[in-house]
């Protein structure tokens, strides 16, 4: 039988320190119903009583009815006060948390220079706050703060903390490598020389990720002999960040065979990620492990004809084990092999010899030289190679537009754009404002259409990138726009380049209506030749 992990999820107090992150009241219960929903055994909701935020987390989280343990934080009692005097452990009690999260220092340097009290009083300090909440039924964590730096510097007195500790009571021993400095064959030692000094004792990890080794750190702890570990979900946390739980849950539990959470929990490990990320506003590094968009994407052709006979080649597991998928990425790197699978994805039928095949790559190869990309814009291209395989008919022809942008002192900005479309043979001339002139272009386009495709009111545009393609050229540069959009049921990207980003613009915001209406692209409603892509002076 595989041995057990505990998993501690801090993303909710130390995720916070991170630069960038802040979670409100709510954020936090449903980040807290997310991980819940994963299957982590603690998830630690932040310090209460230290802002009002937290604490009507607590004030909330007791009536969440949740499988994870609610952990709170705090600090050991302050030097020279007793236990059952000091608000901070008072606010522990209080907050209805059913463990608690107690850091204590194990650095005898912090001791002097932090605490600036003696090494008896800090040991003093924690056996009283442990002693006090285990006799008010808590279930207790100690973290030992500085842990590894402590013990490389007075491994004595560092292990009479964790002693200290557990003759408290506290029912988790947990060695911290606070300032993220340590290497895994260090952290391996540690812990197995205390295998020799605590026998039995209930020992856990709790890494940062300053030399980019708290994953490492983590696993290399756990070979070691510890059974809980502590980190944040994506890697939230203060400087550099914690120990990174997306990687080191798969890590231990498909790679090392611990048992961590259910094997059909963690295939929401990816959707859990991801949703803790969009509410914390920071985008997911692509190529992040495992859970990254990136992280099962293939984009060089010998690679793609490869996973295409055994996806084993280059994956090295099955990406739904952690519920994310497999992509395969068209470029100019691309051989016949992405383009027929990217094809078989969408249900098309492409034979990789076949000349159609070959003149789509070598169009996709010429368009991604003017500065088109495709990796982010799965859209624009399946309008290429539907195209291709002649299963797209215009709704309308372009004919002209124009902008008017005006700026009146002590008055906002006002963008109007005028668009002249063809839909079915008819000429339609419309006009909308907008706070911008994409927004404008947008509202112009979507008035003209809305009319003939009603679905069209569902969708709406929820991101927005420009990239300047040569610095050099300053103000003539060419540029990049990547278009996002959504509606009820899914999100889409599309691309656009010019030397001009109203034009680069117009590219993606059509392409991205196109796409929006693909089921309703008969011959009925062709008239007129396909969208153009020429400049807007030649229009």
């Amino acid at each position: 039988m595989s041995k057990s992990i505990s998993i501690f999820d801090t993303t909710l107090r130390d995720g916070t320190q991170g630069e960038g992150i802040s979670f409100s009241a709510d954020d936090k219960i449903k980040i807290a119903r997310k991980l819940d929903a994963l299957g982590v055994h603690y998830i630690e909701g932040g310090i209460p009583g230290s802002n009002s935020k937290d604490i009507e987390f607590f004030r909330r989280a007791k009536d969440l009815g949740l499988s994870s343990k609610i952990t709170a934080f705090g600090s050991t009692r302050r030097k020279g006060m007793a236990a059952e005097h000091d608000a901070n452990l008072k606010c522990i009690l209080e907050s209805g948390a059913q463990a608690a999260t107690l850091v204590g220092k194990s650095w005898d340097f912090h001791v002097h220079t932090a605490l600036q009290t003696t090494l008896e009083e800090n040991l003093a300090m924690i056996y009283d706050s442990i002693a006090y909440l285990k006799a008010s039924g808590l279930e207790v964590i100690f973290d030992a703060e500085h842990f590894f730096d402590g013990y490389k510097n007075n491994p004595e007195y560092a292990v009479s903390v964790l002693k200290k500790a557990r003759e408290a009571g506290a029912d988790w021993l947990v060695m911290c490598d606070t300032n993220g400095g340590t290497l895994p064959h260090e952290v391996h030692g540690i812990v197995t020389s205390l295998n020799t000094e605590l026998p039995g004792a209930p020992l856990g990890i709790h890494t940062h990720n300053d030399c980019e080794l708290a994953v490492a750190n983590t696993l290399s702890a756990v070979q070691a002999g510890v059974t809980q570990v502590q980190g944040t979900m994506n890697g939230y946390g203060e400087r550099c960040g914690n120990a990174n739980l997306c990687s080191i849950i798969p890590n231990l539990q498909l790679k090392m065979g611990y048992q961590v959470i259910g094997d059909d929990s963690i295939t929401n490990l990816t959707s859990t990620a991801r949703y803790i990320s969009e509410i914390a506003n920071v985008n997911m590094p692509v190529n992040q492990p495992y859970v990254g968009n990136a992280a099962f994407a293939h984009k060089g052709g010998i690679h793609v004809s490869a996973i295409m006979r055994d996806s084993r080649t280059y994956e090295h597991i099955a990406p739904e084990l952690v519920g994310n998928k497999q992509r395969i990425l068209v470029s100019e790197l691309a051989g016949q092999s992405n383009i027929v699978s990217k094809a078989q994805d969408m249900g098309l039928s492409f034979d990789p010899s076949s000349e159609q095949a070959k003149n789509v790559i070598s169009k996709i190869k010429d368009l991604e030289h003017q500065g088109y990309q495709f990796e982010g814009a799965d859209a624009s291209l399946e309008l290429l190679l539907r195209e291709a395989n002649g299963e797209v008919h215009e709704l309308f022809t372009f004919e002209s537009f124009k902008m008017l942008v005006e700026k009146t002192a002590g008055r906002p900005v006002v963008s109007e754009a005028f668009v002249k479309i063809n839909v079915a043979g008819q000429s339609i001339y419309t006009a909308g404002e907008g706070n911008g002139p994409v927004n404008a272009l947008d509202n112009a386009l979507r008035k003209a259409l809305v009319q003939y495709f009603p679905t069209l009111t569902d969708m709406h545009l929820s991101d927005y990138k420009v990239r300047v393609l040569d610095d050099k050229e300053t103000t003539a540069a060419r540029v990049r726009v990547l278009i996002e959009s959504k509606n009820a049921d899914q999100s889409w990207n599309t691309v656009g380049v010019s030397g001009n980003v109203i034009e680069a613009s117009w590219e993606a915001l059509v392409d991205s209506m196109r796409y929006a209406l693909i089921g309703q692209m008969s011959p009925e409603l062709q008239e007129g030749e396909a969208l153009p892509r020429q400049g807007i002076v030649n229009h």
